[in-house]
C-alpha cells in the first residue's frame, strides 16, 4: 500500500498534467476562430508648440498636439480565450537622417477589458451572491437613446476629433517643417492562456486570421510653430474639407 503522501503527489501530478493538455488545446483553439479586424483613421488637426513638454522637461523645445477620427472594428479579436486587447495609435515619420529608421511616438492607447474580464467570476464572487440578502427590485427606467447609442460591444471604438493623450517630441528638439508623417493604429492581444499576439498589417493573412483593412491615415506635414495648425487641407489627398467637431469618445 502507498502511503497518503505518495498518494496525493500521484493526484497532484496527474491534474497538472491534465492541466498543462487543456491549456495547451486552448491556446491552439483559437487560431481555428477567424479574424478580420478592419479600422478607418483620419487626421483632424496637428498644431506645433515651443515649450516644456512636461514638467521634469530641462529645456524648451518643440512638440506637436495631434487630433484624429477612428472608427475602427476589433470585435473579432475578442473570443474564450481574450482576456484584454491593448491597442495604440503611433505617428510615424522620415528621419533627418537617411541612414536612421524612422521614428515612432505613441500619441494614444487604451486598455479594452472582455466580457469575462469586465465581470470575473471567483469563488470570492460566487459566496458573495449566496450568502448575501436579496436586493428589492427597483424600477426599471427604458434607457435613452444616447445611452443605448453607447452599449457596444468590447471592440468598437468611435473616436471623433478626439485629444491625444501624449504629445509627439523628438530628439533633436525640432518637428516643424517634417514632411510624410501618418497614424497607424496597433494592438497587442492578451489571451488567458498562450502567447501574446502582435498587429498584422494589410496583406500578411495567416490561416483564418486576416491582417487590418485600413488603420492607417493618409500623409500630412508637421506645420512650422506659431501655427494654429493644420486640418484636412495639408492632408496630401483630395477632398473637401470637414468642420471639425467636438471630441466625443466612445469606447467599449
Amino acid at each position: 500500500m502507498h502511503s497518503a503522501l505518495v498518494r496525493v503527489q500521484t493526484v497532484f501530478g496527474f491534474f497538472t498534467t491534465v492541466a498543462f493538455c487543456a491549456a495547451i488545446v486552448v491556446a491552439l483553439s483559437v487560431t481555428l476562430i477567424p479574424q478580420t479586424p478592419s479600422a478607418s483613421l483620419e487626421l483632424r488637426n496637428v498644431q506645433v508648440v515651443k515649450g516644456r513638454p512636461h514638467y521634469h522637461s530641462p529645456k524648451k523645445e518643440e512638440y506637436a498636439h495631434i487630433r484624429f477620427d477612428l472608427d475602427a472594428d476589433l470585435t473579432s479579436l475578442f473570443n474564450w480565450n481574450t482576456k484584454q486587447v491593448f491597442a495604440w495609435i503611433t505617428a510615424t515619420y522620415p528621419p533627418k537622417t537617411p541612414s536612421e529608421p524612422p521614428s515612432q511616438a505613441i500619441i494614444w492607447d487604451i486598455i479594452i477589458n472582455s466580457e469575462a474580464q469586465k465581470n470575473p467570476s471567483t469563488p470570492f464572487t460566487l459566496y458573495s451572491m449566496l450568502t448575501s440578502p436579496p436586493k428589492k427590485a427597483a424600477k426599471t427606467r427604458k434607457p435613452s437613446k444616447s445611452k443605448q447609442e453607447v452599449q457596444l460591444a468590447p471592440g468598437l471604438i468611435r473616436l471623433k476629433n478626439s485629444k491625444p493623450k501624449y504629445q509627439i517630441t523628438d530628439i533633436s528638439g525640432t518637428l516643424s517643417g517634417i514632411t510624410n508623417a501618418t497614424l497607424e493604429l496597433g494592438w497587442n492581444v492578451q489571451p488567458w492562456v498562450g502567447a501574446l499576439t502582435w498587429t498584422m498589417g494589410e496583406g500578411a493573412d495567416w490561416a483564418r486570421w486576416k491582417g487590418l483593412e485600413g488603420g492607417r491615415s493618409k500623409a500630412f506635414d508637421i506645420p512650422a510653430v506659431k501655427i494654429k495648425g493644420v486640418n484636412q487641407e495639408a492632408v496630401k489627398g483630395s477632398g473637401k474639407p470637414e468642420k471639425a467637431a467636438e471630441a466625443s469618445p466612445i469606447v467599449k
